[in-house]
């Protein structure tokens, strides 16, 4: 683990681990090495259990039976995973199919069907199947942080591919910025964008851009879970109608940025600076 020391006797405890196929960071601030390492560990075992909850590796995975069962019965599910697959489908809807958690030739999320009175879920077509990929990383991340809150970690940064978590204020008690919390993207336009107590995701590949009059798009908000599923939407819908999808919602705000460099925020973006 990484230890820096600061100005107010605050340590940054940092430490890298990888997971979900994709790496993360994890940073706290306190001033006790010990307690920052028993935190951090609690949260690495959290994103290690959301990675195995979420899996389609394997054939005892939750995933692997929903999908085996495809067109033939519904399966039981915990209430972690139903409430997960029922914001992906709020998600799905609000973006009208571009983010859409199954696959297969006859995927389409409108063939996912839940029932809350018996937790469970069903695909009615064969063939189908759900994958977590587009929402995985940042669901882990979220929980993550919740698990360092309730820990008392008041302070904090996790980063993973794409996406960064930050709370509380940073050694000298100013806010986390874009820039500050992750260095990957400090360099960018919107670095100096506060990000304290918000979830930011970035598009990092170029191939979900091609083709597009956008370079780069920032995503915000407080969960990190859906500004990582929104990229991909935001990326195919393009500025022009990917803002006004933006501005229709009260939970996100955004930064589009063209091909010459220059930015296209949304109007919720100022309530945040």
């Amino acid at each position: 683990m990484q230890v820096v020391k600061s100005l107010n006797n605050s340590f940054v405890h940092k430490q890298k681990v990888n997971a979900m196929g994709a790496w993360f960071e994890i940073s706290v601030l306190t001033g006790d090495t010990e307690i920052a390492e028993q935190r951090v560990k609690s949260a690495v075992a959290e994103i290690k259990r959301v990675d195995k909850l979420l899996t389609s590796l394997g054939t005892d995975s939750i995933a692997n039976q929903i999908n085996y069962n495809a067109g033939i019965a519904p399966v039981k599910i915990n209430g972690e995973l139903y409430r997960l697959i029922e914001r992906s489908l709020l998600i799905a809807e609000l973006t009208q199919g571009i983010f859409d958690i199954t696959y297969g030739t006859t995927a389409s999320y409108v063939n996912v069907e839940l029932n809350a009175a018996h937790n469970t879920v069903f695909l009615k077509e064969k063939g189908m199947g759900i994958y977590f990929g587009g929402i995985a990383k940042g669901y882990a991340a979220d929980r993550a942080k919740y698990i360092l809150q309730l820990n008392g970690i008041d302070s904090g940064v996790i980063r993973t591919e794409g996406s960064v978590v930050a709370w509380g204020l940073q050694t000298d008690g100013s806010q986390w910025t874009i820039g500050e919390a992750d260095a990957l993207q400090e360099q960018m336009p919107y670095a100096g964008h506060n990000i304290s107590n918000m979830a930011v995701a970035s598009s990092v590949k170029a191939e979900m851009l091609a083709g597009s009059d956008i370079s780069n798009i920032c995503i915000m908000s407080t969960s990190a879970e859906l500004s990582s599923a929104m990229i991909a939407p935001l990326a195919k819908l393009g500025i022009q109608k990917g803002r006004q999808m933006v501005d229709a919602l009260q939970q996100l705000a955004c930064v589009f940025v063209d091909q010459q460099g220059k930015m296209h925020p949304s109007k919720y973006m100022a309530a945040l600076n």
